[in-house]
Parts: structure tokens; sequence; C-alpha cells
């Protein structure tokens, strides 16, 4: 059985903020970095990845709180927080420049990301991303809001739970949910104090930017699966370019990695063309 909770081979670790912050690279090319959503790990990406390596330098990290990276001392998981941190780490990696792509939280990083520091991307995809303050919160996450199971949820999540949640964020379809999934998520979130660090994301009052969002000016993809609503970036982001998934859920590049390589390696393609002319 694979221990998710201990680094990997590959794994890779660089202090930004004095937070050892968990990452994987891998590939030759421009730079592309891939950012996962809550209650989620780099991972999530791991085949995907695998496609994208073959024409890009691909950068995952673990989201401070998540994954191997774990919890901010000062438990500061505000969304522009997060975009200051992926600046600090692409500093501290010594790239200057990339596109970035994000699913759910990492897509609202990513925006975040262009809108405070547009000059250091050259493209941005948005995955399924979060953002419009009339996105409806998942139930895993609106319970931690409960007083009274608050503090119960960070001494202990159940593994049964974890599976409900991650069966609720898949398409119908999906068989992707599997034994090996549910034990990454379960150890993951049971290592000390990725649990807290949870609880403590899910009740911080993120700040509403989405005003901002007409001002974003790096060539944007939106990836968007039909069952996901509420989110409005290929309306408000000028020359935003949108592809819909039929089939998917929440987690797209994980339900159909494939075509989300494509999409994305089309998209910065046809992006590095235009530059050049």
């Amino acid at each position: 059985m694979s221990t998710w909770s201990e680094p990997q081979p590959d794994s890779r670790f660089v202090v930004v903020d004095g937070l050892p912050i968990h990452y994987k690279r891998a590939g030759h090319g421009p730079a592309l970095v891939l950012l996962h959503g809550s209650a989620s790990s780099l991972q999530h990406y791991d085949r995907a990845a695998d496609l994208l390596s073959e024409s890009f330098d691909v950068i995952r990290p673990d989201l401070p709180g998540f994954g191997l990276t774990g919890p901010r001392e000062d438990r500061d998981y505000r969304v522009p927080t997060y975009a200051a941190t992926m600046a600090g780490l692409l500093d501290a990696l010594g790239v200057p420049r990339c596109a970035v792509a994000g699913n759910s939280l990492g897509g609202n990083i990513a925006w975040n990301l262009a809108l405070d520091d547009p000059e250091r991307l050259n493209g941005l995809i948005l995955v399924n991303a979060t953002g419009y303050p009339e996105k409806e919160m998942p139930t895993g996450m609106r319970l931690t809001r409960n007083p009274l199971l608050r503090p119960v949820l960070r001494r202990v999540m159940p593994r049964g739970g974890i599976e409900r949640s991650l069966r609720s964020t898949v398409g119908p379809r999906s068989t992707i949910v599997d034994e090996t999934m549910v034990d990454r998520a379960h150890q993951l979130m049971s290592r000390p104090g990725n649990r807290s660090a949870f609880v403590d994301f899910c009740n911080t009052d993120q700040p509403d930017r989405s005003t901002e969002i007409p001002r974003i000016s790096v060539p944007t993809l939106v990836l968007r699966s039909a069952s996901i609503d509420g989110q409005h970036f290929a309306r408000d982001i000028p020359g935003a370019e949108e592809l819909v998934h039929p089939d998917a859920g929440h987690l797209l590049p994980e339900e159909d990695p494939q075509w989300v390589a494509d999409a994305i390696a089309t998209f910065l393609g046809s992006a590095a063309d235009t530059a050049t002319h």
C-alpha cells in the first residue's frame, strides 16, 4: 500500500516565507504551474502532468494547508495570501515567467496571481475555478462551519465522509473514486495539522475580488464541466476562450486528464504563436 503521507522519490521541498513547500517538477520546455483545489494535493494532476511534461516544465506544489506542505503557522488561508506564496515559490525556483493552471481553489489562486502580478504570467487556465460569491459551498466544507462539529473535525475526519465527499464531486459516470484515491485523501488529511488547516481554510472569510476579474489581461482559457455553474470567467475576462466538458464533475483534471492536457497544450501553443507573430 502506498504511504501518501510521506515524501516520494521525486518529492522536492523549498522554503517560502518560512514554510517548506512540497512540490514535484518534471519535463522540459516553457514553465507550467499546476495548482490543485481545496482538500486535495499535487497528485490531483498526476496523469495530466505526465502528458504535459512531454512539452512543458511542469511544476506542481502542494498548497499550504494541504498535502505534504502542511499548515501555515499564521493560519492565513486567504486567497491573495496563497497567490503571494505562489509568487514566492516561483522566485525561489528561479522561474521568471510561466503559465498557471488551477482547478477550483487553485484556479482562484491563479486568477488572483494574474491580477496581482500579470507580468509573471504568459497564460492562465481556469479549470472549474472559483471566485464568484454565488458559488455554493460543498456540504463537507459547510460542516466545518458548524460550531459544534468544528472541534470534532479538527481531531478526526472519517474515511467514509471523505469518500462520500469525493463521490459527490465527480460526474455521474466517473469511476475514478477508488480505494487508492480515498486512501490518499484520507492519509493526507490525517497528517499532523492538516485537518485543522482545512477547518481554518473553510472558516476564512475570503475577500470578494470578483468585480476586478474584467481587469485580467493575461491570455485565458476557461475549462468547465457542463454540470458546474455559478462562475462567469469566460464572460468577464476580455478575450477568454472557453471549452466545456459534457460529462465530468468538479475534479476534471482527474476525470479526463487527456482532455485537460490536450486543451492546455493547444491553448499555450496558440498563445506562444500569437506572441511570436
